[in-house]
């Protein structure tokens, strides 16, 4: 089954509204092989996440930040079922963590994104005086308002949130925006 047929349907309708019968359907499989495979819709929903864990480059050092950031930006605006799913996550979000192997796997992806942008400020690619956890958030949130506020991006704009000159536009003043969180250099006499 490819990946994309159930990332779509959870996408669409979140992890309450997708229905392992729609997935199969759609992928043209007994609904059985979803439970054999992936021990029913948790274990598809846990495969979908760490897919995306492993394939989002979370902690990408040999980037600059803003090439990072870019490239969220674009994955979520490319590949919309990705940030939909997310999203979806957000709005069933009960406020309790869970204690799960999912929920573990999501605390060291989003521990290793902070400890980059530590690594970062020791570098002195961003200022040391910024919380790195809210540095990661911050720029996560504004990678996926494309996504999230498409008729914001729209009116503020004039540009769909999906069109190669708001992504271009968007994606430099977000790097200039992380440009003016660095260690200024002193001049040189």
């Amino acid at each position: 089954m490819r990946i994309v047929v159930p990332l779509i349907e959870f996408g669409e309708h979140g992890f309450a509204g997708a229905r392992t019968s729609a997935i199969a359907a759609r992928a043209g499989v007994n609904q059985q092989l979803i439970s054999y495979y992936f021990a029913g819709k948790e274990g598809l929903y846990q495969a979908l996440q760490e897919r995306w864990r492993s394939t989002s480059g979370a902690a990408q050092p040999d980037l600059p930040m803003a090439d990072v950031v870019a490239g969220f930006l674009r994955l979520g605006a490319t590949q919309r079922s990705w940030a939909r799913l997310l999203i979806w996550e957000g709005l069933a979000d009960t406020g309790a963590a869970a204690d799960t192997e999912g929920e573990a796997q999501a605390h060291r992806y989003f521990t290793a994104m902070v400890e980059d942008v530590r690594r970062r400020q020791r570098t002195g690619e961003l200022s040391a005086d910024l919380d790195p956890a809210y540095v990661v958030l911050t720029f996560f949130a504004a990678a996926l308002a494309p996504t999230v506020l498409p008729q914001v991006v729209r009116r503020l704009t004039g540009l769909a949130a999906d069109s190669p000159e708001f992504l271009d536009a968007y994606a430099a003043q977000l790097g200039t925006m992380l440009g003016h969180l660095t260690v200024p250099t002193p001049p040189s006499d």
